[in-house]
């Protein structure tokens, strides 16, 4: 039976706390927090659940690899090319084994601004092909971001997309483990893929689940796609850990209630407004309080009232 370490649990069993609030987890290093081992051989260094910022160098996803016993397969390439020689670092502190594999979780900066690191490593990046067309539009405007939040960690960096894509699954056997790249259909941002290992009931979601913060909502975000993803394709894989693409390692209920039951509630308050005959600027004040003690709420609810009353109006 496969369990979480000590460490994992630790973490579950901590009061909640806002992490805007709380320090740079691992100073001294670029990463926001030291890599944790989640299940034996699946490591992940969780990012803060927060905005990108200076503080904590860009690294507000998590970031994970798994040790194959034939090389490493590493699950974002991180938001810098400070991040991603940081995670580096850190793996050949955990293994003399190299790495072998990136995946991008999706096309976003904190996904793919570190491929050139990887790729200047000889290391092959893998993303879904929707996710590499996404960074090769908008890729120079994320990297431009990046340099206005990051100021000289941006040094280094290179805009790089993937050197592979695929469409709608790619299938790994290295080492021990049996792996599976999902690409499970529409739901955050383009070309969303999850890192399912069946062996272990693992689930590493991407950007598909969000833990302990509200999930931002952008122009391209079809929420009623993502929830029908979810139910129909997602949900009924029936991972028993999850990894999510923000917040600390948990199961399938918990990321449930923190990312569909977030969506579900606001789309049904922007629903009963629009059958009163509604305006967007009421939108903006919908009632999103049973979500207001998540992080990140401060930041996004606002914005995300708004995208899904744009959504909705012609539904």
């Amino acid at each position: 039976m496969i369990r979480f370490t000590t460490a994992i649990l630790a973490l579950l069993a901590s009061p909640a706390l806002a992490d805007e609030d709380i320090p740079d987890q691992y100073p001294g290093s670029a990463l926001y927090e030291k890599p944790v081992e989640v299940i034996p051989d699946v490591w992940t260094a969780i990012g803060a659940t927060a905005p990108p910022s200076y503080e904590n160098t860009g690294h507000n996803n998590n970031l994970s690899f798994i040790v194959t016993g034939d090389g490493v397969i590493v699950v974002n390439a991180g938001a810098n090319f400070k991040l991603a020689e940081a995670l580096h670092a850190e793996i050949k502190a955990v293994t003399d084994q190299p790495v072998k594999l990136v995946i991008n979780e999706n096309g976003q900066g904190h996904a793919m601004l570190g491929n050139n690191y990887w790729i200047a490593q000889g290391v092959e990046v893998l993303a879904h092909v929707d996710a590499a067309e996404e960074f090769e539009e908008y890729g120079a405007q994320i990297f431009e971001g990046m340099k206005r939040y990051a100021r000289e960690n941006w040094e280094g960096t290179e805009p790089m997309g993937p050197t592979t894509t695929f469409e709608d699954k790619h299938v790994i056997d290295m080492g021990s483990k049996h792996i599976e790249v999902l690409h499970s259909g529409p739901a955050h941002s383009p070309g969303d893929i999850q890192v399912w290992l069946p062996e272990d009931s693992l689930m590493i979601a991407g950007d598909m689940a969000f833990h302990n913060r509200i999930p931002p909502i952008f122009e391209d975000t079809c929420t009623s796609c993502w929830i029908e993803t979810w139910e129909t394709v997602f949900a009924p894989i029936g991972a028993t850990y999850v990894i999510p693409g923000h917040g600390y390692p948990t199961n399938m209920a918990q990321v449930e209630a923190h990312t569909i039951g977030y969506l579900k509630h606001l789309r049904g308050e922007i629903g009963k407004l629009l059958e009163d005959g509604g305006t967007l600027e009421e939108a903006y004040y919908v009632d999103q309080s049973p979500f207001a003690h998540h992080d990140t709420f401060e930041e996004l609810a606002t914005k995300n009232a708004g995208q899904v009353y744009a959504e909705m109006e012609f539904e």
